[in-house]
């Protein structure tokens, strides 16, 4: 493949992945803040209380032969059927295990509403099922623009849903229709989208080829995501709905541009680093990089300057109930900040099917990580927050190592690459702090502190002859 083509093909792909990523946060920020305006802190934690079981869920249902899918080089239409119908039988054996369990975990929690609740939430499952294929395809062909409008057709019409339900009195019910809408939506336009029609041979031999990278990729997944959602679990049983719905809330604005930006990434990143792959690995090094320099060109002031205003958009937005939820909010905007790094380099080791060092990292990192939720459980939420940032940042290192085999890259290499902005970052946030902090008004500071850092970051990316602005 020439170098215009793959330029071109990664260039689309941010484009569409950028604008579609920036409506369907607008979209789901503008539902988000009115519907948490209606609804209290107990309903969200509700919910949070039931998300290790979905995570948990659709990734033994998907067990990695998605990513299988999307790196495989040659795919027949049998490879695909194979695994849409494998999807299937999971999805249907995963909810109805969950199904009779949902007693014990609304005892668990001791919260007897949990076992409806839980009952029609966990229907995501079989609905996702029926689009995991579809949408590997889309990826594997770069198919951006696509995917782009099914992410903001599925937000917006979750997002109206939403807000009905919840101006009806429907609480907690409200967001869990929401999010069944959501997963309805995208499967739909997915199947329209997408080329491929699944047939009723149900041959699951071509699995057999895909089973030993999907396998590594289902325990690492799997581990990750038990990790990521345990904190939920912990708060949930020891702390309550009330202090878990802060949490919840705190997390859900940091991680909402969070994820738009690394769904982004992974979208474009995994098989434009593929494509670079089959010409030469100095070339993937240099693809590597420069995706390197645009996440943290972007990502970073963005979710950094999210935590520097993020009390003044909970008074304005939320409302003044919801600032208990600011720490959280803070704390894992600056985790964001830096996450794409870890995000990326994982991509890069897929598609060299370094699956060994990759479940090495994540097995390690999960095992720290839980003990120290397990030894900080009774020294509160924050605590117990922080800690789980902390061993995600260290992380980082055993990252960059397994990179630096890969690639030949050094870490002082990716430091020049990344320090830059990192640092550019602080400076701008600092001067806009100096600028706008002797202003009274929410409403003025706000705006000035947004409008000061933009003006300021593209000023000094301009004038500092930045190659990626």
């Amino acid at each position: 493949m020439s170098e215009l083509t793959l330029k071109e093909k990664t260039a689309t792909g941010f484009f569409w992945g950028g604008i579609s990523n920036l409506v369907q946060q607008v979209i789901g920020m503008s539902f988000g803040i009115v519907i948490a305006r209606i609804l209290s802190p107990d309903d969200y934690g509700l919910l949070a209380m039931l998300t290790i079981f979905t995570a948990m869920a659709n990734t033994i249902m998907d067990s990695g032969f998605s990513i299988a899918l999307i790196n495989q080089q040659n795919t027949e239409n049998k490879d695909y059927n194979a695994v849409f119908w494998f999807n299937i039988f999971m999805a249907l054996g995963m909810y109805i295990i969950l199904f009779f369990s949902a007693p014990w975990i609304a005892q668990f929690y001791n919260q007897p509403i949990l076992i409806p609740l839980s009952r029609v939430l966990f229907l995501t499952f079989i609905f996702s099922a029926t689009g995991i294929v579809h949408n590997a395809l889309l990826v594997k062909k770069i198919m951006a623009k696509q995917r782009g409008i099914i992410d903001m057709a599925a937000v917006f019409g979750s997002g109206i849903i939403g807000l009905i339900l919840a101006l009806n009195g429907l609480a907690f019910w409200s967001l869990v229709i929401q999010q069944l809408v959501q997963v309805l939506v995208a499967i739909l336009l997915r199947w329209y989208f997408s080329p491929w029609r699944p047939t009723l041979d149900l041959n699951l031999a071509p699995l057999k080829g895909m089973y030993r990278f999907s396998f590594t990729m289902l325990l690492t997944d799997f581990v990750s995501q038990f990790t990521h959602n345990m904190l939920s679990v912990v708060l949930g049983h020891n702390y309550g709905q009330e202090q878990t719905g802060y949490y919840i809330q705190g997390h859900k604005w940091s991680s909402l541009g969070y994820t738009v930006f690394s769904n982004m990434l992974v979208g474009v990143a995994q098989p434009v680093l593929l494509e670079a792959k089959c010409d030469n690995d100095e070339r993937q090094k240099k693809v590597f990089r420069k995706m390197l320099r645009f996440g943290t060109f972007l990502i970073t002031p963005i979710m950094l300057g999210f935590a520097f205003i993020g009390r003044d958009f909970i008074i304005i937005f939320l409302g003044e109930k919801w600032l208990n939820s600011l720490p959280f909010l803070q704390l894992f905007c600056f985790f964001a900040g830096v996450s794409h790094l870890s995000i990326l380099c994982m991509q890069l080791l897929i598609t060299r099917r370094r699956t060994k060092e990759i479940t090495l990292i994540i097995f390690t990192t999960s095992v720290i990580t839980i003990f120290s939720m397990l030894l900080l459980s009774s020294h509160g939420i924050f605590f117990l927050s922080i800690s789980y940032v902390i061993v995600q940042l260290i992380s980082l290192v055993g990252w960059f190592f397994s990179v630096r085999r890969c690639i030949n890259i050094t870490g002082l290499t990716i430091v020049k690459d990344v320090a830059p902005y990192l640092i550019a970052t602080f400076i701008v946030l600092l001067l806009t702090y100096i600028l706008t902090y002797r202003i009274e008004c929410v409403g003025v500071r706000f705006i000035l502190r947004i409008v000061v850092a933009l003006s300021l970051y593209l000023a000094v990316m301009r004038y500092g002859n930045s190659v990626v602005y």
